[in-house]
């Protein structure tokens, strides 16, 4: 496989030497025409180029040269998945993709680039990179590595589903006015959406159209009186139909969003609704069209006039991550069901690997050397106890899929931060080893996002002091107490100092924000050392998660998440009557005692622990059967401080 994509790269390299003009780079991102994080099969050209898996990444091919940059989530990833041909570019400690190419690259230099797969904002960032030595952003009018993808897979029209108000919380026709009054503040004629999720929540539709992400390939235009929307009209019901004509949408075909971009520019984009012009020939130019450049991509941001354009942060992406009371309340049960399929999957595998491994299990620390050989069609490996989970997941009320592929990983692989096994060549379970699940699901009232570090036989005591300074890290976040106005990049460091100060640390961010059966991964908000985390200070009925790790590369690996909801708190004062927040946790599986070193806890954090088992095992019981029931009492028992 590693020849054959070095071979892919010889073919790419014909290309841009035959291009008019000739290419000296080629730029591939991970991104879609929406700038997505997770993208369907056919968008994956990134990962077919490279042969890294990874979510986050861009590829540089020179003529000499390919070069793979990712972010530390995945510097253990992809130094397994890359072939010698590619050389990895660790973001934050190489310089960025800009830099190297101006530093690295002759004057005059045309690097060529797929407009459609790259931001406004990731654009003009190069440009200004490039401009010192003459270089060039080239737009191709096709994509070279579709070129040279015999295989890629075909686009399958997956249909649009309405999503009721019952779990939206709210109306189209109300969410459509508020962002209206929001232009004319602005003083903007209309407003081009490209972030799927956006899509979706604005017009309270779903799709799958991407793997884990419940949104539609689509766009969205809506002017002063006129509301677009651009979809391949194959995925259209007729009850879709109804459903958007009833709210004054009209849908196009998605192709036609270029040509309607250039339209709305002129003035002379008229809706099929009522045939009306928002503006009249006399206004164009006076009032602006809003993109957010972040996610807006460079080919639509090129039928524009620059100075027409107002670029600011999407209207749509603040109200869609403060959650509504409706969309809370769907959050909280769809964390309940999925809490108590969770437990019902570790009480199992408890079982399973004192069976079929000998394993001394859950609760005791009997080293397990005394293996019993495992029973002949039994074996247990990271994929098949993770499709266990799934099933005990799909069976719960509103179950619409995961919400991301599941970290079922053992021992060195739960060091790789977003290790994705496979069937052909994940491990087996193993009882003297560290196992890290992050999991998910899709329900129509909420996503979820949890992670759970268990040993089934005896962890050494560097793993339960690694684990208990993780589990510190996450409790400080969770009873934290901040002013009104503070973001997530201040809160970051609540997390890692009880890891700091045994010398140790992990390469992520801390939280991000979770959608309401949408993303699960969310923003505009987020908890992390990057600078993008001071932009967007927390809010209250903001969701985010609390997900502090520690990583041993080739020994071990730690994660603890929740997911929080942002409230107001409840202090004593109110300093610079600024008003004070602090976070409500909505997850609910228990911490495994016996990795857990309880001399290292303050009284206040094993008070902490003992309420959230106390509070979990309420919570729960009722979804459970009698044995499930006798598992989860026995896991929340109350810790004590060891003598």
């Amino acid at each position: 496989m590693a020849a054959a994509r070095d071979q892919l790269l010889d073919a790419i390299r014909a290309l841009m030497a035959a291009h008019s003009p000739p290419l000296h780079a080629l730029v591939v991102p991970s991104e879609d025409a929406h700038q997505s994080e997770y993208v369907s099969e056919q968008d994956k050209r990134r990962e077919f180029i490279s042969g890294f898996t990874g979510s986050a990444g861009l590829a540089l091919i020179t003529m000499k040269e390919a070069l793979l940059w990712t972010d530390g989530r995945y510097f253990l990833q992809a130094t397994q998945q890359l072939s010698n041909c590619w050389k990895l570019m660790r973001m934050g400690e190489d310089p960025p993709v800009e830099a190297w190419i101006a530093d690295n690259l002759e004057d005059e230099a045309v690097i060529g680039i797929n407009p459609w797969c790259i931001s406004v904002d990731s654009a003009q960032r190069y440009e200004h990179a490039f401009s010192k030595k003459h270089q060039t952003l080239f737009q191709l009018s096709s994509d070279l590595v579709d070129e040279v993808w015999k295989d890629r897979p075909p686009v399958e029209p997956r249909p649009v589903i309405v999503h009721p108000v019952e779990f939206a919380g709210r109306s189209v026709s109300e969410k459509i006015k508020e962002l209206r009054e929001k232009l004319v503040h602005e003083k903007a004629s209309a407003i081009i959406i490209t972030a799927l999720d956006e899509v979706a929540w604005l017009y309270n539709i779903r799709g799958s159209d991407v793997d884990y992400s419940p949104v539609v390939h689509s766009y969205a235009i809506v002017t002063l009186h006129n509301a677009f929307f651009y979809v391949d009209k194959r995925k259209v019901t007729v009850e879709v139909q109804k459903y958007m004509a009833g709210n004054g949408i009209d849908i196009r075909e998605y192709e036609t969003v270029q040509s309607d971009a250039n339209l709305l520019a002129t003035g002379k984009l008229k809706s099929s609704v009522d045939g009306e012009n928002d503006i009249n020939d006399n206004e164009v130019g006076s009032l602006k069209i809003w993109i957010d450049s972040g996610s807006c991509c460079l080919a639509l941001y090129s039928k524009l006039s620059p100075d027409q354009v107002l670029t600011l942060q999407s209207p749509i992406a603040l109200p869609k991550a403060v959650k509504n009371p409706t969309e809370l309340d769907g959050l909280r049960k769809a964390h309940i069901r999925d809490g108590a399929a969770v437990v019902q999957y570790l009480a199992w595998l408890d079982n399973q690997m004192q069976e079929n491994y000998g394993a001394s299990g859950y609760f005791n620390e009997i080293k397990g050397a005394h293996k019993k050989e495992n029973i002949k069609g039994n074996k247990l490996t990271e994929v098949s106890v993770s499709d266990k989970l799934e099933g005990f997941r799909s069976i719960k009320e509103h179950f619409r899929g995961l919400s991301f592929p599941t970290i079922s990983s053992v021992g060195p692989n739960a060091a790789v931060i977003h290790y994705k096994p496979e069937a052909n060549t994940c491990s087996e379970m193993d009882a003297d080893k560290i196992y890290l699940c992050d999991s998910g699901a899709q329900y129509l009232d909420g996503t979820t996002d949890i992670t759970r570090t268990v040993h089934f036989g005896k962890p050494s005591e560097h793993e339960k002091s690694c684990y208990t300074a993780v589990l510190k890290g996450h409790i400080a976040l969770d009873i934290a107490v901040f002013p009104n106005g503070t973001t997530g990049h201040s809160l970051d460091i609540l997390s890692r100092a009880p890891l700091w100060r045994e010398g140790l640390d992990y390469r992520h961010g801390t939280g991000h924000g979770i959608g309401s059966y949408l993303n699960v991964h969310e923003g505009p908000h987020l908890i992390s050392f990057r600078p993008s985390a001071r932009n967007v200070p927390l809010q209250a009925s903001m969701t985010v998660t609390d997900e502090p790790g520690y990583y041993e590369d080739g020994s071990f690996g730690i994660r603890l998440e929740n997911v929080l909801i942002c409230k107001e708190a409840n202090a004593k004062f109110n300093f610079g009557e600024k008003g004070y927040l602090s976070f409500e946790h909505i997850t609910w599986a228990p911490y495994q005692a016996k990795l857990i070193d309880t001399k290292l806890l303050t009284p206040v954090e094993i008070e902490w622990v003992n309420t959230y088992h106390s509070d979990c095992r309420n919570i729960l019981e009722p979804y459970l059967n009698e044995q499930e029931k006798e598992w989860l009492r026995k896991a929340t028992e109350p810790v004590a401080v060891s003598s």
